[in-house]
């Protein structure tokens, strides 16, 4: 079976019927980022099933515009921390915080990909915009995105996070039992001084039934950070681009990007000649080199002084782009987002060089995403030295990476997936 046939096999095994689960097992819901590309994945085969993918997404906003990062569709008691914990108060149960705000960019390119989705694009249009005005409420410190929980940002456990965890007493957070590390070595994934702070914070948002005015005040985690800022930019650009062409009012859209682009620019530290974290509790940078170091480009920032930095990052690795600088102290190439290389970055990273002209570094990085799947098959994320394949194996945006963009694209088929 060829890969484009393994990739499209993939997502019809993760297919719940109406949302697609990361993979079986590790990620036994909706993921929010993760359905979106999912639906990008779908629309290049069933373009059908694509848009129900981000209409069941969507289905889960709260009343206050929030979409949620994880959606319950359906308990798994091997999930933990489950909705019980949660708490939180949509229409479906689901987490209480969001992830990285790519929906309406992924809503951009099915759009080209299946122009007859048009009407159902218009339909989720308004609620996008909702989603998007939520962040512009409640998110910003100086114009750039905040994370308010290390999950938040979907780089879970990236150093970014570090001085900001070590502010937050987890003495009193309580026995639990993790469920994450009897699917996956716990040496790839974060550890218990990690989890024990992720779930203080989850407990912080209970208390206040997740206020986001009382947690803007009393939320010890608060980071301004580059893949928020730069992802919500590049959607705020796409949305209204998609709201010109159905007629939609977009000024106050408009006034976002430039809100945004203000905002990146406080994201900027000469010392680490790179876009970095920001502690918004402290004020201070977290000297961090990352892959969301590179999403400036994909935000439709075209800086020359990120790139020095960046080609030096990609000529430490062979494959693609690490998620944390190879060179940098604390590097740990197994570890989650402390160090291996993920297809889905690789992707948001390489497509925006490519459309702000920087071809070569774009090529290398896509020749490089396509080589990882080639020889290790659809995995999480990967060793960015040897290729190893690491994390949840047969995985969902991993797979609609290879078919949207690393792989060759297949003829539409007809019917059901």
């Amino acid at each position: 079976m060829d890969l484009t046939a393994k990739a499209r096999d993939i997502l019809r095994q993760n297919d719940k019927g109406g949302y697609t689960l990361p993979t079986h097992g590790l990620y036994p819901y909706q993921w929010n980022w993760d359905s979106a590309f999912a639906a990008w994945g779908f629309t290049t085969f069933n373009p059908d099933r694509g848009w129900t993918e981000l209409e069941t997404l969507l289905s889960g906003q709260w009343d206050d515009g929030m979409v949620p990062h994880i959606i319950f569709h359906k308990v798994d008691p091997g999930y933990f921390p489950g909705p019980d914990v949660w708490q939180g108060r949509g229409p479906i149960p689901s987490s209480g915080i969001t992830q990285p705000p790519v929906a309406a960019s992924f809503m951009a390119k099915m759009l080209a990909l299946d122009p007859s989705g048009a009407p159902r694009a218009k339909a989720l249009w308004p609620q996008l915009k909702r989603w998007h005005r939520w962040f512009m409420d409640w998110r910003l410190d100086d114009g750039a995105a905040c994370v308010t929980h290390p999950w938040e940002a979907g780089r879970d456990n990236a150093p970014d996070w570090d001085s900001a965890m070590r502010a937050i007493n987890a003495d009193d957070v309580g026995a639990y039992t993790r469920r994450d590390t009897s699917h996956v070595d716990p040496s790839m994934r974060p550890t218990k001084y990690d989890y024990d702070r992720y779930l203080k914070l989850v407990q912080v948002g209970v208390s206040v039934n997740w206020d986001q005015a009382r947690l803007r005040d009393i939320n010890p985690f608060r980071v301004a950070d580059p893949t928020m800022t730069f992802t919500l930019l590049r959607a705020n650009r796409d949305l209204a681009a998609m709201g010109r062409t159905f007629g939609e009012d977009i000024s106050d859209i408009e006034d976002w990007i430039a809100t945004l682009e203000a905002g990146a620019e406080t994201l900027w530290n000469p010392a680490t000649a790179g876009y970095d974290s920001r502690n918004v509790r402290t004020g201070e940078f977290n000297g961090i080199l990352s892959n969301a170091s590179a999403l400036c480009w994909y935000a439709g920032i075209n800086d020359k002084r990120a790139l020095p930095a960046i080609d030096r990052m990609l000529k430490a690795a062979d494959y693609g782009l690490a998620s944390y600088d190879p060179k940098a102290e604390g590097f740990e190439p197994l570890r989650y987002w402390r160090g291996p290389t993920w297809p889905i970055m690789n992707y948001l990273v390489a497509s925006g060089m490519e459309e702000q002209g920087i071809t070569d570094l774009a090529a290398r990085i896509k020749t490089d995403t396509a080589r990882l799947m080639q020889q290790n098959g659809f995995a999480e994320y990967y060793h960015p030295h040897t290729g190893a394949p690491a994390g949840g194996g047969t995985f969902t945006w991993t797979a609609a990476v290879w078919l949207g963009w690393a792989g060759t694209h297949a003829e539409t088929e007809v019917g059901p997936s």
